[in-house]
């Protein structure tokens, strides 16, 4: 499947200034991110891992699933897809992802007037 695979963080631009937005301005932000996908049809397992911490969700895409955040909060969200987007409405932002020439590309995006996008792209390893 197209996401499956395991990532590692090439580059990101905004992340500072997205972690102060949702409050997480304490977080390292040159840690190595290792991100690895499992994809079968509509179910996926999205797992990230930074030097200490680990975090995994599994989800339906079309399907309200229970999610954590990177700080374990829980919450529920329906994901979905728009055409090769994964798209998941977290409590303080919006993530899209795709698969673009093999590299994972997440967009982050906090809402408001004020809204900052964080990016990130992943090659794959």
């Amino acid at each position: 499947m197209a996401f499956t695979g395991k990532y590692e963080l090439e580059s990101q631009e905004n992340y500072e200034e997205f972690l102060g937005v949702i409050g997480l301005l304490q977080a390292k932000t040159d840690d190595k991110v290792i991100t690895e996908l499992v994809q079968d049809g509509n179910n996926f397992t999205w797992k990230q891992s930074i030097p200490g911490k680990t975090w995994s969700n599994n989800f339906s895409v079309g399907q309200e699933c229970e999610l954590a955040t990177m700080t374990g909060a829980k919450f529920k969200a329906l994901v979905t897809m728009e055409g090769s987007k994964i798209i998941i409405p977290f409590p303080q932002y919006h993530l899209t992802a795709e698969i673009i020439d093999d590299k994972l590309v997440m967009n982050c995006t906090t809402p408001g007037e004020k809204g900052v996008t964080f990016k990130r792209v992943s090659k794959r390893i």
